[in-house]
């Protein structure tokens, strides 16, 4: 069901604010200066869709039943306008906000921001959808805090809330400059780290606690070959441990001896993510000591985001590959990760914003460190945004072709009817088969159907007579 801004006008907290505040990271980021040029913003306006998840969602210690679809407005004083979509992860992006308050309410919070950004980028011109963003961000960041009443509001919080205004900004960019293809549409700088255009990317489904090994087993069974599966389970660290050995054990026991053509291996890569549960290098290690001991420590690809993020200690001496997510916010938070050790970062264009994945790509490439994109159980035309960043990246070492985690469809109450939204619904590179999903010609010639109007969303901000 949509509704307009209006409805949530009473959610949205006037505060009085110091927005050249102390302490502020987001005022780190190199801010261009917004210049005047052709590009106005003269319009903007917003709107939602609540999606009812099939289960409630598990991870961090809390629940989501529901995730809320963003679509934000800019129209430029041409007449040409961009519509850009959002999926809100409040409880990914900042754990405390999502705690401290009801999920509609912290929901309510991060479509506030939105709002916010918009009211701040109208009357505005600008050269490029990264300098609008980058003036914004610390001004929006000060807000966020108000409003959440969290000083220590995380980056990705704010980040989260400008992913449908910095696509609607692209695709404003993109409409006022004649750019119909994503790879014109990538800045010259940025083109090095997505160069490639791979004619297979892996679709990686989301194994979360509950997910019976049976349904994984019946995963492999159907071509998924590389699955993001969950660790670092609710209790003490030694319980958490002591189940994690379990899963794992079961996991190996019916996968283990699967083989896959992907792999230089022939075997299954594991792919696990503790979402900060693991409070030691001692503990990881001790999991990875059974992990050798069963024999599936060969075949464990990547364990990502493993320690708190408040943990920064060098990690180089941990035996396997180490990726960073929620607290690489940024290119330069990724720096400081791929310093600490980290070999691999978790790129998420649909949580962080196109703009700031397109920086954080670029790092990596310049230090040698693989990327990949992990998702936010985000709606069917979000996954072609993320999609044309995965298509683009360097292979994944071991693997060869780009990877991409999707499970929107593992989670969506009215997946089928989201997807009916895709301008490019029945394409054949919308659809996994054997686990990847094929990207043709068309594929590439269309983008991904990310420049074609949808007429779900174009029907949302049609000017009434």
């Amino acid at each position: 069901m949509a509704f307009g801004i209006q409805r949530l006008q009473h959610l949205i907290v006037l505060v009085v604010y110091d927005s050249t505040a102390k302490n502020n990271p987001m005022s780190t980021a190199p801010a261009s200066r917004i210049t005047s040029k052709s590009i106005r913003i003269v319009r903007v306006d917003a709107n939602i869709e609540r999606e009812a998840l099939i289960r409630p969602f598990g991870f961090k210690g809390g629940y989501t039943t529901e995730n809320w679809q963003v679509m934000a407005y800019l129209e430029g004083d041409s007449g040409r306008h961009g519509i850009g979509l959002g999926t809100q992860g409040p409880l990914w992006s900042d754990a405390h906000v999502f705690a401290s308050h009801s999920e509609s309410g912290s929901n309510a919070l991060m479509f506030a921001m939105t709002e916010f950004a918009l009211q701040l980028i109208k009357g505005q011109s600008f050269a490029n959808p990264q300098e609008l963003l980058d003036a914004i961000r610390p001004e929006l960041y000060e807000y966020g805090k108000a409003i959440t009443r969290h000083p220590g509001l995380r980056e990705t919080f704010v980040l989260n809330s400008l992913v449908s205004v910095d696509n609607a900004a692209w695709l404003l960019y993109a409409a006022e400059n004649g750019i119909t293809s994503f790879d014109a549409l990538i800045p010259e700088q940025y083109r090095p780290a997505l160069s490639h255009h791979h004619a297979q990317v892996a679709s990686i489904p989301l194994m979360a606690y509950a997910i019976p090994v049976e349904e994984i087993k019946q995963a492999v069974d159907q071509g998924y070959f590389f699955m993001k599966i969950k660790i670092g389970q609710p209790g003490t660290q030694e319980e958490m441990l002591a189940k994690d050995k379990a899963r794992l054990t079961a996991i190996h026991h019916a996968i283990g001896h699967a083989r896959t053509p992907f792999s230089a291996s022939g075997k299954l890569p594991y792919y696990f993510d503790a979402n900060g549960r693991y409070e030691s290098k001692e503990t990881l290690k001790r999991l990875l000591d059974h992990a050798a001991a069963i024999g599936a420590f060969d075949q464990i690809a990547i364990v990502e985001e493993p320690f708190p993020e408040e943990l920064e200690a060098d990690v180089s001496d941990i035996p396997v590959r180490l990726a960073a997510d929620e607290s690489a916010h940024s290119d330069r938070h990724a720096v400081e990760r791929i310093q600490m050790g980290y070999k691999a970062i978790a790129l998420k264009a649909i949580a962080k914003t196109l703009s700031m994945t397109m920086r954080m790509a670029q790092v990596a490439h310049e230090h040698g460190v693989p990327c990949f994109c992990a998702d936010l159980t985000v709606n069917p035309i979000l996954v072609e945004w993320n999609k044309s960043v995965a298509a683009r990246l360097a292979p994944f070492p071991g693997l060869g072709l780009g990877l991409l985690e999707t499970n929107g469809h593992q989670n969506y109450r009215n997946w089928e009817v989201m997807r009916s939204y895709h301008p490019c619904s029945d394409a054949s590179w919308t659809k996994v088969k054997g686990g990847v999903f094929e990207l043709d010609a068309d594929y590439y010639a269309k983008s991904g159907g990310l420049f074609a109007p949808s007429k779900h969303y174009e029907a949302m901000f049609a000017r009434k007579a």
